[in-house]
């Protein structure tokens, strides 16, 4: 099944909502524009863009005559698509080790985020090494373990709640010795309180600026697709403390707040660069915002 496909069916229930603007259409009028903006922010595209895609829509109509629903949402989908390039497709791994790590609340789905990367990393050649660098769950690091062996990748992980900073640390020595591509460092997603959180990431990322100063890194935001707007809560927080490169949506196979990827491209300038739409490895699909968007209105 190709990406749009499988997008498609992820976005089943964010499409069925914003489906009803178009299925009883009109014409261009206040009451059509003031229903699909609504829905649009019911599927959490956020209540700014929506306005703003209202907005440059309605110019569109008038400079350019578009009357007919399908004109329309043509115009509806290259705003939106515009609205998510905000560059940095894909991951920036070009030096050997780099790194990717992975930040997030608990259950977004982290962990298993990062197998699937470890699968399809490895798929491409790459020898992979998992860091277990969330020491405050021993069971996010036994799962950890199941995916690197899952995915023939290798692991370093320390005992429960062991200083995860070391964990790292001992997971570059590992690297440079192992002539590894990749490291997946996976980190804590709550601490006794947000600011214990943050240091703790900091303090990772000194290890590994120190360690790797030339290194190529990515910093990933899992977040929970079904969550809607309190994610890009989530990215604004966790955007101040980590200097995100990129977002990981999870779950949009089962939310009808599909919006929230329009949402964090638009108002906090990050790229989405992973979508997970199933639990199988390959149901983590690089990232493409007009397909996205068509997916959304088709």
């Amino acid at each position: 099944m190709s990406f749009f496909e499988k997008l498609k069916a992820g976005l089943k229930k964010t499409r069925a909502q914003l489906g009803g603007a178009f299925a009883s259409f009109t014409g261009a009028n206040d009451e059509f524009y003031e229903e699909l903006e609504e829905l649009m922010i019911m599927a959490d595209i956020g209540v700014e863009t929506s306005e703003d895609v209202i907005e440059e829509l309605r110019a569109r109509a008038r400079e350019q005559g578009l009357r007919g629903g399908e004109e329309i949402r043509a115009a509806v989908v290259d705003i939106l698509a515009q609205k998510m390039e905000t560059g940095g497709a894909g991951l920036k791994l070009g030096t050997k080790p780099s790194v990717i790590l992975v930040i997030g609340v608990n259950g977004v789905g982290k962990t298993t985020t990062i197998g699937k990367l470890a699968v399809q990393l490895r798929q491409q050649g790459k020898k992979v090494l998992l860091s277990a660098a969330d020491t405050f769950r021993a069971a996010a690091a036994d799962q950890l373990a199941i995916w690197a062996q899952r995915a023939g990748a290798d692991i370093v992980r320390h005992e429960e709640n062991s200083d995860p900073a070391s964990v790292v640390f001992d997971s570059i020595t590992a690297a440079r010795a192992r002539g590894t591509d990749v490291i997946i460092v996976d980190t804590a997603g709550r601490l006794h309180n947000k600011s214990n959180l943050m240091n703790e990431l900091n303090k990772i990322s000194r290890v590994i600026d120190r360690e790797l100063p030339d290194a190529d890194r990515e910093t990933l935001l899992v977040l929970d697709a079904t969550t809607g707007q309190n994610g890009l809560i989530q990215a604004k927080q966790f955007r101040e403390a980590a200097g995100l490169t990129g977002i990981v949506l999870t779950k949009l196979d089962g939310t009808a707040k599909g919006g929230i990827a329009v949402a964090i491209a638009d108002q906090l300038k990050l790229p989405v660069k992973y979508v997970g739409v199933g639990e199988q490895a390959d149901d983590l699909m690089e990232f493409n915002g007009r397909q996205f968007v068509e997916a959304l209105f088709e």
